[in-house]
């Protein structure tokens, strides 16, 4: 002890040495260290462009679907205006069509004109009428209005069309308004095929 230290009345600060043991400090090897984060950025990466790459797809299915279904509205106005030319010339009776004066004559061309120019422009645009008549009676493409007796057809099947539908792509703009038979021969088969002892 220096006289100093032993004048004052404090005791003098000694350092120990501490052994470093394995218990004690953690070796931790730097390649390992290096090889982990490695790993994980190469994750991170593989994650962002897998996500990249399922945003790309999914923007594209968005700006197709925008692009073909985009005048869906547009469409279901115009078909109004189509239907009203289309009971127009319904209602003409035959012998104005034959027997009318020029004017008259020419005010039906010009209806039947109108009403297949516009017929083909929705085609254009992908509107397409939905082929309703003798196929089975599908609900997600028809709306059945009455049920027709009629046993020369089998029961589901749609004997009359009331309002053609019409489809854009693959989604339906309007079903079509329709009668469906009733009491055909796949109704007397099912009852046939139905277990009455239950």
């Amino acid at each position: 002890m220096s006289d100093e230290n032993a004048a004052s009345g404090e005791t003098p600060e000694v350092e120990i040495p501490v052994e470093e043991t394995a218990d004690n400090v953690e070796q931790i090897d730097p390649i390992e260290a290096l090889r982990a984060e490695n790993s994980e950025l190469k994750d991170r990466v593989l994650r962002t462009v897998a996500e990249m790459e399922n945003l790309r797809k999914r923007t594209e299915r968005d700006v197709n679907d925008t692009r073909s279904y985009a005048i869906a509205g547009f469409a279901r106005d115009m078909l109004s205006a189509t239907d009203a030319l289309s009971r127009a010339l319904m209602v003409l009776p035959a012998e104005a069509r034959e027997n009318g004066d020029a004017t008259t004559k020419s005010l039906i061309e010009g209806i039947e004109m109108t009403e297949r120019e516009m017929q083909r422009l929705l085609a254009k645009h992908g509107v397409t009428p939905i082929d309703a008549k003798g196929q089975k009676f599908d609900p997600h493409k028809h709306q059945a209005m009455f049920e027709v007796p009629d046993p020369s057809q089998p029961e589901g099947t749609v004997v009359q069309v009331v309002q053609a539908g019409f489809a854009i792509g693959d989604r339906i703009l309007r079903p079509a308004m329709v009668g469906v038979a009733k009491g055909g021969p796949s109704h007397a088969s099912s009852e046939e095929t139905v277990d009455k002892s239950a």
